[in-house]
């Protein structure tokens, strides 16, 4: 790069994406992250370039999922435990899956706001992407987002999602780690979600434990840890708990870290750390055929002629949505073969 072209002011090539990247330069990693983040078909052709030379310097991280609905405090927590593993010589990205208005497709991107300490700290990188409707609230290039993060040198990589009830299932085959982040005296609403979701984490954390709240935190803990005693834990060798934390006066967060640590020897001891990982990958791969395969369908202007024809016959009571899917699926030669 020359100095009277700088990077900012010109189209990178793969070269300059991947030496930037490795680099650790974070302004090259957000436009490598945008660069997988594309829909243009020349951009998405390099950001594969761009992935293909960087893979061999990824999975050098530990990757925890941080989850729980709106309220919880969870972008103050990873900011209080982000800050601590800065100060403590690591380097963490935080990627913040927002959530996305159905009706603009936009996005309420404001966790480097919120995490203002952290977004400032030249050891940590914080990256809000939408969703843009994706099931589960997770963006479609978060896995992406996580191998560039980990090409550029950050060696914990924290993934906080909006806590919609399938972005837990999500996450969780993203990451070596999940963390749901409760608050007590949340109600019966917040119980329900919990329900669905308490099998999946490795760990549960009551949040906001200070002040007048500690007693009743404290209560809420001894409730999880006793679900979590009868639940069937998901990881071989490891039984969750419930703990309580402070992302206000940071009490707890070293122990909460230390736990994340003891997980990570555990499953690295019995071989569940690595089986995990080569899941994600094929998870990952799962994942982009089902988007191709959706996108080029839908895409295609003599299925788009089809469907908006057996869309008015089902309208008007012609056929049923049953038959017309069949129909449209001739396309793929899927059609399941009729029963004799």
């Amino acid at each position: 790069m020359t100095q009277d072209q700088p990077a900012r002011n010109r189209r990178l090539t793969t070269s300059d994406y991947v030496d930037g990247v490795l680099a650790g330069d974070r302004a090259i990693l957000a436009r490598a992250i945008t660069l997988v983040e594309s829909s243009v078909p020349t951009f998405m052709s390099q950001a594969q370039e761009v992935l293909q030379a960087l893979m061999p310097h990824t999975g050098r991280s530990i990757r925890v999922g941080v989850t729980g609905v709106p309220g919880a405090g969870k972008s103050t927590l990873i900011e209080a435990l982000g800050l601590m593993l800065v100060e403590q010589g690591h380097k963490v990205a935080v990627l913040a899956v927002d959530p996305s208005s159905t009706l603009s497709g936009g996005s309420i991107l404001g966790d480097k706001t919120r995490m203002v300490s952290l977004s400032r700290h030249p050891s940590a990188f914080i990256r809000p992407s939408p969703t843009r409707g994706t099931l589960g609230g997770v963006a479609n290039a978060s896995r992406e987002t996580i191998f560039l993060c980990e090409a550029a040198g950050y060696d914990i990589i924290l993934v906080e999602t909006v806590g919609t009830g399938q972005s837990e299932v999500t996450v969780r085959s993203m990451v070596d780690f999940l963390l749901l982040v409760l608050i007590a005296g949340a109600g019966d609403d917040l119980q329900g979600m919990k329900k669905g979701t308490v099998e999946l984490a490795d760990a549960i954390v009551i949040n906001k434990a200070d002040g007048d709240n500690v007693t009743a935190a404290q209560a809420t803990r001894a409730e999880y840890d006793r679900m979590l005693h009868m639940a069937r834990p998901i990881t071989p060798d490891w039984s969750p708990h419930a703990y309580t934390c402070s992302a206000l006066t940071k009490e707890g967060i070293p122990e909460l870290w230390d736990v994340v640590q003891q997980f990570v020897a555990v499953t690295q001891t019995n071989g569940v750390f690595a089986e995990r990982r080569q899941q994600q990958l094929t998870n990952w791969l799962d994942d982009l055929v089902r988007q191709q395969v959706l996108t080029a369908f839908f895409n295609h202007p003599d299925i788009q002629h089809d469907l908006s024809d057996l869309r008015q016959q089902v309208l008007a009571g012609d056929i049923t949505a049953q038959v017309a899917a069949r129909l449209l699926l001739r396309w793929l030669n899927l059609t399941p073969p009729e029963k004799s």
